[in-house]
């Protein structure tokens, strides 16, 4: 499992338009890096919304938000079509970016176990440091709850500052 304060773990991946996507693309900005189990389903497509209608919030604070999931390249393109999402979502068909950040896992649903991806987000600063590792995350709430993390990431202005 990925830590607090760990070297994010280097990644390429392909995105929604066949295009190589490195982690080392977006050092000197903040990257939420969130796994997700399967497009267009219930609580995946909340999360996504959720993460399109915040982008400018997150660009604002020069952060970068960035969806995974072990789908194809086309089923992301018909996703981000079907619901207009404005995020790059990464194709993780061989499972290696899920491993690396420890969210491929064992799961028990009615005595039936299973591996899956487990919902999470990881918040990477501007140096390539997690600054958060959120596992087993809920989907309601949740990009807002990541971008409360990020604000606090950004430094004060001097006013903020002499207002306490």
């Amino acid at each position: 499992m990925i830590e607090k304060d760990q070297e994010a773990p280097f990644f390429r991946a392909m995105d929604q338009n066949n295009k190589l996507v490195y982690l080392s693309e977006f050092f000197g900005k903040n990257v939420v890096l969130y796994f997700y189990p399967k497009d267009d389903t219930p609580g995946c497509t909340i999360e996504a919304n959720d993460f399109t209608s915040l982008a400018q919030d997150f660009a604002d604070l020069d952060t970068v938000v960035i969806g995974v999931s072990k789908d194809t390249c086309e089923c992301h393109r018909a996703f981000i079509d079907k619901y207009n999402l404005n995020i790059p979502l990464l194709a993780d068909t061989s499972g290696d970016l899920c491993n690396k950040y420890g969210v491929w896992q064992e799961v028990e649903k009615e005595g039936e176990k299973k591996m899956k991806i487990v919902r999470s987000t990881f918040i990477i600063n501007k140096d390539g440091k997690v600054e958060e590792a959120m596992y087993n995350v809920n989907p309601e709430g949740h990009a807002q709850e990541v971008l409360e993390k990020v604000r606090r990431l950004a430094p004060k202005t001097e006013s903020e500052e002499a207002a306490g």
